[in-house]
């Protein structure tokens, strides 16, 4: 039947993506802008990347724009990287005006050119760790999750993992609920000073644990933005760096 041939070919393929998503260097969690431009910064350096959200789909808070309003700012100073990433934008006073659906689609497109494995609908429900250090991810299915069906996780290993869930920065909390780190709440609206300080908070929340986009503003408690997303971007390329520098010489 014609129907077994496509379904062999859908799981031999989706099983060669999983089998090689089980030891990874780099495991970022959340599908988001900051998460996205982690990765396909991450995956384009040699370094082994694979993305796991939560949702059905990748772009996180993108896609919506301002209250459904489908388009975006970014600071002027980011046109050479939406040139980079192919994405057409419009001028206006000092800021960049994008269409969101352009902007989403784009990163989700270059982080999987780049080869990276984007897993959707895969929460991540705890984590590993070893000698007080993160070294991997506990993962299931969210459908799973949300029906409540006992249903054991996976174990993926990895160097490093990057919280990039955005406000709930659940990654995080999995540890904060255990009083293993603190956890903040966010500020109210404050775009001008909450750009800065999402790229400010961008780092390392435990050994092995990096926050970045709007999950390392709620863990250090900074305002929160609206639908400018320069911060984002900015965010993702600072964790890509200090991951890449701790991982050194593995490429």
């Amino acid at each position: 039947m014609e129907d077994i041939v496509i379904s062999q070919n859908i799981l031999d393929d989706f099983f060669k993506k999983m089998r090689e998503s089980l030891e990874l260097d780099v495991a970022i969690v959340g599908a988001g802008p900051s998460g996205l431009v982690a990765a396909y910064k991450l995956k384009s350096q040699g370094y082994k990347v694979a993305v796991f959200e939560a949702k059905n789909e990748p772009g996180g808070g993108i896609w919506g724009g301002g209250m459904l309003f489908n388009t975006i700012i970014l600071q002027e100073e980011l046109s050479n990287f939406l040139e980079q990433m192919g994405i057409k934008y419009e001028k206006v006073n000092k800021y960049l005006r994008i269409d969101s659906i352009q902007f989403a689609s784009a990163l989700i497109y270059r982080a999987t050119s780049e080869s990276v494995h984007i897993f959707n609908n895969a929460s991540v429900e705890d984590l590993a760790v070893v000698n007080n250090k993160v070294c991997g991810i506990v993962l299931n299915w969210a459908p799973a999750l949300k029906e409540k069906m006992y249903v054991d996780p996976i174990t993926v290993k990895a160097d490093f993992v990057i919280d990039a869930t955005g406000h709930p920065a659940s990654v995080v909390k999995k540890l904060a609920d255990r009083g293993m780190v603190e956890k903040q709440k966010e500020f109210p609206m404050d775009a001008e000073r909450a750009e800065k300080f999402v790229v400010d908070a961008t780092g390392e929340a435990f050994p092995g644990l990096y926050v970045c986009g709007m999950a390392a503003t709620s863990v250090y408690g900074g305002p929160r933005m609206g639908p400018i997303f320069g911060g984002m971007i900015y965010s993702g390329l600072k964790v890509s760096e200090l991951v890449s520098e701790k991982l050194g010489d593995k490429v």
